[in-house]
């Protein structure tokens, strides 16, 4: 990286001094991907490419070359647009692809419709875009068309910017991409997804019977364009049932304007782990906080127990045990400390 090298710019014959190679650092070496597919014929086992800050913006299919690659880095080059990424999504054996920075402003596999799985990309587990132009949430239901998808990193893109609440924001992705088991580099535990889901299914059923959603199956009809916007939601209804009606009337606004709770979190059996002081809405689900906690204290991958003691109740101890209840439900107040056990 970082030498400013000539490449050949027509095919030369085959030579098997990199027979062997299979990881090759090539950023900011001035390469282009014409070039980068001429050198390739002589890397026939290369399995990682870094090509970061080269100034490519315009890809080639690779044909008969970079079949083994298994990790693909394209950060810093500003490609032309998310389309670049159909010539290269055969690449058979490709599991890590890092576009940071690239400039795309939307993602599409148009192979594939509503719920099911794009051809492109099979192997693909590990996609880093962050630090893109991506605005739609279009393009983050897509990457559930990813069959093998796995681990997301996606800050610092403007569609991160229409969620103020950003407890909000991670369950809206997670429960978008059906598979994703990391997001940012931190892991989706399975309690995680459920309240994702289970959220996401009751936030949107209004707009689902708006849109032609019905209780009973022959009349459920609702529109391509809600299908377009939420295509995971008939699974999602599928899974855990179709939203009842008490639950519609009582669902809070997307973003959060209710009143927020100071509250005190101690782990009573690690006194190593020193009190944490959050400030959490009372709408807040049991749920949600725990994937909070799941976060801040850095819990393995176990069932927390919570349970709360009030300032006005001395010695008295309330267990938390309905996931799906807010924090208002159990009449916690400001100034109450939530006890954490696992």
């Amino acid at each position: 990286s970082e030498n400013k090298m000539r490449f050949p710019s027509t095919s030369t014959s085959t030579s098997s001094a990199f027979s062997n190679l299979k990881i090759l650092a090539l950023n900011q070496t001035e390469i282009t991907w014409t070039e980068v597919l001429l050198c390739a014929q002589g890397w026939p086992v290369l399995e990682e490419l870094y090509l970061s800050s080269n100034n490519i913006t315009v890809l080639e299919r690779p044909d008969n070359v970079l079949q083994t690659l298994k990790l693909l880095d394209l950060s810093d080059n500003q490609l032309l647009d998310g389309n670049q990424l159909h010539l290269i999504a055969q690449l058979p054996r490709l599991e890590q692809l890092i576009l940071r920075n690239t400039g795309i402003s939307s993602i599409h596999f148009p192979d594939a419709g509503f719920g099911c799985k794009t051809k492109m990309f099979p192997l693909l587990k590990r996609l880093a875009i962050n630090d893109n132009k991506i605005s739609q949430w279009s393009s983050i239901n897509e990457l559930d068309k990813l069959p093998s998808l796995r681990a997301l990193q996606c800050n610092n893109n403007p569609f991160m910017d229409t969620e103020k609440n950003p407890e909000t924001l991670i369950q809206l992705i997670i429960a978008k991409i059906s598979q994703l088991e990391v997001l940012n580099n931190c892991e989706i535990l399975p309690a995680e997804r459920r309240g994702a889901e289970l959220d996401y299914r009751k936030i949107f059923g209004k707009d689902w019977l708006e849109a032609g959603g019905h209780w009973n199956p022959e009349k459920n009809k609702p529109s391509e364009e809600f299908l377009a916007a939420h295509p995971r939601y008939p699974t999602l209804c599928l899974k855990y049932g179709a939203p009842e009606e008490g639950e519609l009337k009582g669902r809070q606004p997307l973003t959060l304007k209710n009143q927020l709770l100071t509250l005190t979190i101690k782990c009573p059996e690690k006194p190593e782990q020193k009190p944490v002081e959050k400030k959490l809405p009372e709408s807040m689900t049991i749920q949600k906080v725990k994937g909070l906690l799941y976060r801040l204290l850095k819990i393995p991958g176990s069932d927390l127990k919570l349970s709360y003691k009030s300032s006005k109740l001395e010695g008295k101890e309330v267990e938390l045990d309905n996931d799906l209840k807010p924090l208002q439900f159990y009449s916690i107040e400001s100034g109450d400390c939530v006890l954490v056990r696992w």
